[in-house]
């Protein structure tokens, strides 16, 4: 199953991930991933950009060693670092300049990884939504 649905189902699982409303939701998502053999992480994020590009990578990278999606092996980083930044890329020149708030989602299912971030983009109180994803196998 995995070599045919891997990476929709870890696709899948970061869109819902990025998506919850409370810790209390992410929580349960997580534990319910688990049970069907998914691994995954949510952290919340603010920043400018393009200046805040590289942290929302490094933390998507530490959250996923932290919590055990990934092994620290620079194959496993470096999945992380492709797929946060292609992510991240997608919606990067709507938010040139801009502040970006939300959440970022990783999930692993098998060797298939998929980070989504999910963003308010704006400034003050006029602000726009965006969702980019990002996949790599392992």
């Amino acid at each position: 199953m995995e070599a045919e649905y891997g990476s929709r189902l870890s696709a899948k699982a970061a869109i819902k991930l990025a998506i919850t409303e409370t810790r209390e939701d992410e929580t349960k998502l997580i534990k319910e991933f688990a049970s069907d053999g998914i691994k995954a992480v949510a952290i919340d994020f603010g920043a400018n950009v393009p200046e805040g590009i590289t942290k929302i990578i490094e933390r998507a990278v530490v959250a996923s060693r932290r919590e055990g999606v990934i092994s620290p092996t620079h194959e496993a980083e470096g999945a992380v670092i492709g797929a946060a930044h292609e992510a991240v890329m997608q919606i990067a020149g709507k938010a040139m300049g801009l502040n970006v708030g939300g959440k970022i989602a990783i999930a692993r299912y098998g060797t298939h990884l998929s980070v989504c971030v999910f963003f308010a983009i704006g400034l003050l109180n006029l602000n726009d939504v965006s969702i980019g994803l990002g996949h790599r196998v392992i």
